[in-house]
């Protein structure tokens, strides 16, 4: 049986109400999402802190652990310890990471919202990424990822200002998470399929946010070949999504996609005739 950390669980309230005034100077509630500094310690090592919610923080500690490559197994990491009084993550090592100083030395600041991190030598390591070939998604399985994000309850939808981010396997919802960075929320899932050790190489993962070089880094890291988002990209993630060969999707409402990098893993359905003035026949 493969060791598994100890973990605390720490989750926090994700919302607060407060009281606004409205155009017409009338009082009325609002709510807020949190924001929460999460100092994380390696060892005692002093590593980052992260602007979190809060909803998942063991998880997210993990999921940056494991997509920054700063530790190699699950294994090594005997527990994470979140202690929201002192806002910080305590992570002790089973026996001490290897080459923490180098693989620490080379830092780049993101676009994520609340300004992600990425550890130089990722983009150095990302051509060994193989992302399954074989992996095909359907346009019926497209449209139902879409509706099923169109429903699902979140805090987005009551306070605004966070960032959601989903693994389906299928049209199957998993896990949902959300974050007022998409980046901490796409490393909270990270963090959970790391603890499940679940495989990506069957998932669609889905992000309400743009699709930056890092977003398609963190899918690639995670093996997962198709990616989906209600917003646009950018050109380095055009530029990254065909480097490793991830399926990219952008600006999925409604029945509306734009389908960027893979097309050889997308099944179409027929397309609907149209008539001589351009409408459905």
């Amino acid at each position: 049986m493969s060791l598994r950390p100890e973990l605390t669980h720490a989750s926090v309230p994700l919302i607060e109400e407060v009281e606004v005034v409205d155009e017409l100077g009338r009082p009325r509630p609002a709510w807020l999402p949190g924001e929460r500094p999460l100092t994380v310690y390696l060892d005692k090592r002093e590593l980052v802190t992260l602007m979190t919610l809060g909803g998942a923080p063991e998880h997210l500690v993990l999921g940056y652990l494991r997509n920054q490559r700063l530790v190699d197994s699950i294994e090594e990491i005997a527990a994470i310890q979140v202690d929201w009084e002192t806002e910080s993550a305590a992570v002790t090592t089973r026996s001490g990471v290897d080459r923490i100083e180098e693989r620490t030395a080379r830092r780049v600041v993101t676009t994520g919202c609340g300004q992600g991190t990425v550890y130089g030598s990722l983009l150095d390591e990302i051509d060994g990424v193989r992302l399954p070939g074989d992996a095909m998604l359907d346009q019926a399985t497209l449209y139902a990822i879409i509706d099923t994000i169109r429903l699902q309850q979140s805090v987005y939808k009551q306070a605004g200002s966070v960032h959601g981010c989903a693994l389906f396997q299928g049209s199957e919802l998993l896990i949902f998470i959300e974050d007022v960075g998409r980046h901490n929320a796409v490393d909270a899932i990270a963090g959970r399929m790391w603890l499940e050790d679940m495989s990506g190489a069957d998932k669609v993962f889905y992000t309400t946010g743009r699709l930056t070089s890092e977003m398609v880094i963190k899918a690639a890291q995670m093996g997962i070949p198709f990616l989906l988002s209600r917003s646009g990209v950018t050109q380095m993630g055009y530029q990254m999504a065909q480097r490793v060969g991830i399926t990219l999707f952008a600006r999925c409402t409604g029945k509306h996609f734009l389908l960027y990098t893979g097309r050889e893993r997308f099944r179409h359905a027929q397309p609907t005739p149209l008539t001589a003035e351009g409408a459905p026949a």
